[in-house]
């Protein structure tokens, strides 16, 4: 290599592309009802407004791009609703509150010094495409800003996406991991499954999975539409029912990339239009006064006063720092909406917007506690904090309704399930993933678990939804025990009364994303964390498949060894009787006291609280180094607990559906990190004793297979000593 020094590079140029109204829509959902007058209804709403900046703020401090733009869907008619006009024709009305936020939002955001475009007979998506595909050509990096999937076939070498609400980036391997498609065939992907969002029909019954199949298998969509005739089953049908459609879906969902800008980016296919310039912070000021952020005013160098602020608040869209005018960490300030699906119609809308959502919250309801034998009572789904639905499959209370067969819902549910690409969100998701594979589900796409968040943020505090609820978004629902009771009094799940399962089920998935969208950005913000975050996640998914799989035990060799345990034992009995000169009860601490210390005359090594003569196993091995008796009894101990804990009770504890034991790795459990194994403990097996290392020969491996074992000895010191760099240690 050669010290001499060299000409550095010049810095690629950066366009950075905002999809504005996609993020107008997320603001809005994020934020609760701010007030240009706090507490007025009457006064202009102001969260989406303040959503927006937040991200535009966020932005440009994590992208300094010269060249940036925000572009926004304009008003009328598109040229896809004169191609199909059903196209979008499904879509609610825009809210009132948002649409007044609308023009302001364009004002601001010229005011923070960024080109804002809003083109009639296009969508957003085509100028963000014609832009991207104009300076790509010119070799400049483009930064897509959007949580629209659809922008993916925009991405190359050149073009990446980026979503700032969860993170996630898309470049061309993001892409193709993501869809198992590259971004040069997404448009043919998008055509064969279609945009149930914007209404635009794909091949029915194709979904994800079968799109990338055959594209993968055949290159492009026009090579499996030349041989439609070669693909079999009722796929195969239906695709060349679909030929006819293919060509118009192809136009809805490809993005233009020769729109006509000449009218607003003067110069193009220079971008010198689009240079970002600097807030003006006067007429800003002005802005955040009229809107009622008075924090952002004076911190823009205004003189009006701070309004007095809420008491315990926290956090905001993009997790802003503190100077910022504080607003309530739950996104929900009012009633809740939930919906209890008892009919297919009410179904399929809901199937339509988990499938449009970027994340679904998802929770079960179900029979027991242990995963591998509970069975779905019912299925809770949420997409926005404050919304959520419940699915009743197996109530059957006196008052229970007609509910919706539980084969036909998850039938219908397993693609979504089973697909990576559709995200979802849980509570300790490693008892739902076995909760849906006792159904034949394996879910992919669990990409957050809100318990994994607060293990990794706070991990010595408890992680268990209600707390998180209460905790990060002053969110109180209904317990367990409110609603099933308690002991001997409670009542399964599915005798539950159907409205009151649906509240709480629906409490659960409603305040699982809410919980999420408070945690998740502190996570997000601080890569150490997030990859830390990621190593959970990942961790998760490996004990779901090692508890899954279980592990196969010999039970006549523990027969065996359970009565050879046995045996000894009752010897241990007979020794420790004839030593004492009386029969005792060896686990009985009185008895101990008297026989050691008033009998045998053994010193006193210690004593209890009480003042009473200690007999617990550190005094039990202090006097078993000089005297026989206590060695006796520490043998029985251990011999007796390997009995009962192990010999005895594995057997028993076999799953009868699939001849193996399982048990449970708490992960979100030990502040230390450590995993615990509980129903049955496999961790705490002895190793240094030889009945120990027999119960351990009893695990073995099927035909076929060899058993394996490793351990990482003293894996802390051996850490710190890495980390210190100690040579002893090294």
């Amino acid at each position: 290599m050669s010290d001499t020094p060299t000409e550095q590079a010049a810095p690629k140029r950066m366009l950075l592309l905002v999809d504005g109204s996609s993020y107008l829509y997320r603001a809005f959902h994020a934020m609760p009802d701010l007030r240009a007058v706090p507490g007025d209804p009457s006064s202009p709403a102001t969260g989406a407004i303040r959503g927006m900046i937040n991200m535009m703020e966020r932005l440009r401090k994590d992208y300094p791009a010269p060249l940036a733009a925000c572009v926004f869907d304009a008003k009328g008619p598109t040229f896809r609703d004169e191609l199909y006009p059903e196209y979008k024709a499904h879509r609610s009305p825009m809210p009132d509150d948002l649409r007044a936020q609308i023009e302001p939002i364009h004002e601001l955001v010229r005011l923070m010094g960024w080109t804002v475009l809003d083109v009639p007979g296009v969508e957003a998506d085509d100028v963000i495409a014609t832009l991207a595909h104009t300076a790509a050509s010119q070799g400049v990096e483009v930064v897509v800003s959007s949580g629209d999937k659809d922008l993916s076939q925009l991405v190359n070498e050149h073009v990446m996406i980026v979503d700032t609400m969860n993170g996630k980036k898309r470049d061309v391997a993001g892409v193709t991991a993501e869809f198992g498609v590259p971004p040069s065939l997404m448009i043919d992907y998008q055509t064969l499954v279609g945009d149930p969002v914007d209404n635009v029909p794909g091949v029915h019954k194709v979904g994800p999975k079968t799109a990338a199949k055959w594209l993968l298998e055949f290159g492009s969509l026009d090579a499996l539409v030349a041989r439609a005739h070669e693909v079999k089953g009722a796929a195969g049908e239906n695709l060349r029912q679909a030929l006819d459609w293919l060509p118009k879906g192809r136009q809805l969902v490809s993005m233009k990339t020769d729109c006509d800008l000449s009218a607003w980016v003067p110069g193009l296919p220079a971008l010198d239009a689009l240079h970002l310039h600097a807030p003006d912070e006067d007429k800003l000021r002005v802005f955040y006064e009229t809107y009622g952020f008075r924090s952002l005013a004076a911190k823009a160098g205004g003189s009006v006063p701070p309004a007095p602020r809420a008491a315990a608040v926290m956090g905001d869209l993009f997790g802003e720092d503190p100077a910022v005018d504080p607003v309530p960490a739950s996104r929900v300030q009012g009633p809740v909406s939930y919906t209890t699906i008892t009919d297919w119609a009410t179904f399929e809308q809901w199937l339509a917007r988990i499938e449009a959502a970027e994340l679904t919250a998802l929770d079960s309801e179900t029979t027991s506690l242990d995963e591998m034998r509970a069975e779905i009572v019912g299925i809770s789904l949420s997409v926005q904090p404050g919304e959520a639905a419940y699915i009743p499959l197996a109530h059957n209370g006196p008052d229970a309704p007609v509910q919706l067969p539980l084969p036909e819902v998850l039938a219908r549910l397993k693609p979504w399930l089973e697909s990576p690409a559709r995200h979802k969100l849980g509570q300790h998701v490693k008892y739902d993933r076995h909760v849906f594979a006792n159904h034949g589900i394996e879910v992919q796409g669990y990409v957050h678990d809100t318990m994994l968040q607060s293990y990794v943020l706070e991990v010595h505090k408890p992680h268990n939804l209600g707390s998180l609820a209460e905790r990060h978004l002053g969110r109180k629902g209904i317990s367990y025990e409110d609603l099933c009771g308690k002991g001997a009094h409670q009542i399964p799940f599915a005798q539950v009364d159907v409205a009151r399962a649906a509240e709480y089920s629906c409490e659960d998935s409603d305040q699982c994303l809410d919980v999420h969208l408070t945690l998740w950005p502190q996570i997000a913000s601080h890569a150490g964390l997030k990859r830390i975050y990621e190593l959970e996640i990942a961790t998760s998914e490996a004990l779901y498949r090692i508890e899954r799989n279980g592990v196969l035990i010999d039970a006549p060799t523990l027969a065996a060894q359970s009565q050879q345990l046995g045996e000894r034992i009752v010897q241990l009995e007979q020794e420790a009787y004839e030593i004492a000169g009386q029969p005792f009860n060896l686990a009985s601490p009185k008895q101990l006291g008297e026989i050691f210390f008033d009998k045998l005359g053994l010193p006193v090594v210690k004593k209890t609280a009480t003042g009473a003569r200690s007999t617990d196993e550190e005094v039990l091995e202090k006097l078993a180094e000089d005297y026989p008796l206590p060695a006796r009894i520490l043998e029985h101990r251990s011999l007796s607990k390997l009995k009962g804990t192990y010999t005895d009770k594995l057997p028993l504890m076999v799953n009868p559906a699939t001849g193996r034991v399982h048990t449970n790795y708490a992960q979100a459990v030990a502040v230390t990190g450590r995993l615990s194994s509980n129903d049955p403990n496999l961790q705490n097996i002895p190793i240094r004793t030889a009945e120990g290392r027999r119960i351990r020969q009893a695990v073995i491996a099927p035909r076929g297979y060899e058993r394996g074992a490793a351990d990482s000895s003293q894996i802390e010191v051996r850490r710190m000593g890495n980390l210190a760099q100690d040579e002893g240690v090294l």
